[in-house]
C-alpha cells in the first residue's frame, strides 16, 4: 500500500508540474495570430476570429491586450484605435467605432469568457502590450492576471510580452503561470535564470541563432516563433520541433504539419 501511495503521489506531482507547460490541450503546433481571421475575412483580434480558431482546434489563439484611460482592459493591437490614442481615451468613446463585422471592441473579460466556451483544445495566448510608462505596464499585467484568475482561466492562458518587467511580475504573482518573451534579445539560459518559460521570437532570430534552439530544449524552455507565414519557413520550424508556431496562415500550417516530415 505504501508503494502504491508513493506512486500515486509521483503521478499527481508530475501532472501539476506539467500545467506550467500548458499540456493536455490540442497537440498541434498552430497558434493563430490575432485569431483565425484571414480565411474568412474576419476582424483581427475579434471574438469571431477567436471562435474560428477554437472551431478549428488550433493549439492556440493569440490576442493583444491594452488598457484605456479609464482602466478598461481591451483587445486590440495598435496603440491607436479609430485614430484615438487608447491610453488617453475612455472605453465608452472607443466603442463608438465597431469592428468591421459589427462587433463592439471586446473587453478582456468578454474575450476570455468567449474563449472558455466549448473550448477543450485551444490555449488563449495573451500578449500584454507594454505601456508608455513602465509602472503602468506592470499595473496592466497585475489587472490582467487578476481578471483571468477571477474567471478561473489560468490553466488555458499563455502570457507573452515584449516587456520583461511584465513577465517577471506575472511570475512573481504566480510561478505556475506560463510566460514567453517576445523581444528576441535574451538567450534561453537567461530566460531559465529568470524563470521565464518560453522564447517566442521573430522567426529570423532563431535562424540567426540556431544554437538557441538546442539550448532551449536542453533548458526546457518552450519554443515559439512569430509570424511564420511562408511554407518553407513553416517546414524549418516543424523540422526543428518547435512547441508552437504563430502564423497568419493557420490553415496552411495545420495542413503542412499533418503531413509526414521529409
Amino acid at each position: 500500500m505504501r508503494f502504491i501511495f508513493l506512486l500515486m503521489t509521483m503521478v499527481l506531482v508530475g501532472s501539476c508540474s506539467s500545467t506550467k507547460k500548458t499540456s493536455g490541450l490540442s497537440q498541434n503546433k498552430v497558434v493563430a495570430h490575432r485569431g483565425a481571421w484571414k480565411a474568412k475575412n474576419l476582424p483581427e483580434n475579434s471574438i469571431a476570429a477567436l471562435k474560428e480558431a477554437i472551431r478549428m482546434q488550433y493549439a492556440g489563439s493569440e490576442f493583444d491586450v491594452r488598457m484605456t484611460a479609464n482602466d478598461s482592459l481591451i483587445i486590440t493591437h495598435d496603440p491607436d484605435y479609430a485614430n484615438l490614442n487608447i491610453e488617453e481615451t475612455s472605453y465608452e468613446d472607443l466603442i463608438r467605432f465597431p469592428l468591421k463585422n459589427g462587433e463592439i471592441l471586446p473587453t478582456l473579460r468578454q474575450y476570455i469568457v468567449a474563449g472558455m466556451q466549448n473550448n477543450t483544445t485551444t490555449r488563449l495566448v495573451c500578449e500584454i502590450k507594454p505601456s508608455t510608462n513602465k509602472e503602468r505596464g506592470v499595473l496592466i499585467a497585475e489587472k490582467v492576471y487578476k481578471l483571468i484568475d477571477e474567471l478561473k482561466a489560468q490553466h488555458m492562458v499563455i502570457y507573452i510580452s515584449f516587456s520583461y518587467d511584465i513577465l517577471k511580475r506575472l511570475e512573481a504573482l504566480n510561478p505556475e503561470v506560463h510566460t514567453q518573451y517576445l523581444d528576441g534579445s535574451k538567450s534561453p539560459e537567461v530566460l531559465k535564470r529568470d524563470s521565464i518559460d518560453g522564447a517566442d521570437y521573430y522567426f529570423s532570430v532563431f535562424k540567426k541563432h540556431p544554437e538557441w534552439v538546442i539550448s532551449a530544449k536542453k533548458n526546457k524552455i518552450a519554443l515559439n516563433a512569430w509570424t511564420v507565414n511562408e511554407e518553407d519557413d513553416m517546414e524549418w520550424f516543424l523540422k526543428n520541433d518547435f512547441d508552437f508556431i504563430t502564423t497568419n496562415e493557420p490553415e496552411l500550417l495545420l495542413k503542412i504539419s499533418s503531413q509526414p516530415r521529409k
